[in-house]
């Protein structure tokens, strides 16, 4: 056994940043070509079976065309993730702003409702969506893009439910925050998943969530009373 298979021992990470950031169009374009030829893979022969050689071979370029750009597959997943959680971010400030929480709860289980079925749609539309979820959830090294993802989606959310409930915890807002995002989150897989209604799972998804933040609401007017 080797130092590296011991248990316990941390195994080295692969490279995730992009080497060079295209600066031309003609590079541009060719970094694009790459990415889009990384989802079509992706969405045709899963996360194992990935490799950088389909990725070159759909993309017509030559394997150190690619390697000027992305390092490994991993590093091409990456990009994908990070732009896949940008559209999906991009959904919470769509529904979510301070005047929904000073609303009464059905309004806000209905934005809730239709923030996951954005999100939905959102990752439907981008090609390997899924996949790329499921990526940055079961391979190791890209899970941090979607905890810091997360983070920040949840501090920004817990911002706003600050300024609409003075008087709550801060820590139990950051909580409820979080919670929020993993639940969408997790229902989204499970909609990719499962035969199951889109709008069912968000109406009830989105009334349970709401029923936990107009808790808060009723602590606060008591706290004001």
């Amino acid at each position: 056994m080797t130092k590296a298979d011991a248990p316990g021992a941390l195994r080295p990470q692969p490279e995730l940043t992009t080497k060079v950031q295209p600066a031309q169009q003609r590079a541009a374009d060719t970094f694009e070509r790459i990415l889009q030829a990384a989802a079509l893979t992706l969405d045709e022969v899963g996360i194992e079976r990935l490799s950088t050689n389909l990725v070159c071979k759909r993309a017509g370029v030559t394997p150190p065309a690619l390697y000027r750009y992305f390092p490994n597959k991993y590093a091409l997943l990456s990009e994908l993730g990070q732009r896949l959680m940008e559209r999906q971010n991009a959904c919470v400030e769509r529904w979510m702003c301070p005047a929904v929480f000073t609303q009464d709860a059905p309004a806000l289980a209905r934005a809730l409702e239709g923030l996951l079925l954005d999100t939905f749609e959102v990752t439907r539309r981008t090609e390997a969506g899924i996949w790329i979820m499921r990526a940055l959830r079961a391979v190791p090294a890209l899970q941090q893009v979607r905890l810091s993802s997360h983070a920040a989606v949840t501090e920004s959310q817990a911002r706003l439910l600050a300024g609409a409930f003075p008087a709550a915890e801060p820590s139990e807002l950051r909580l409820a925050s979080r919670l929020v995002v993993e639940m969408i989150y997790a229902s989204i897989e499970m909609l990719f998943d499962e035969p199951l209604d889109p709008k069912a799972v968000a109406r009830m998804l989105g009334g349970m969530m709401a029923s936990q933040l107009d808790r808060l609401a009723a602590a606060e007017r008591r706290q004001g009373a």
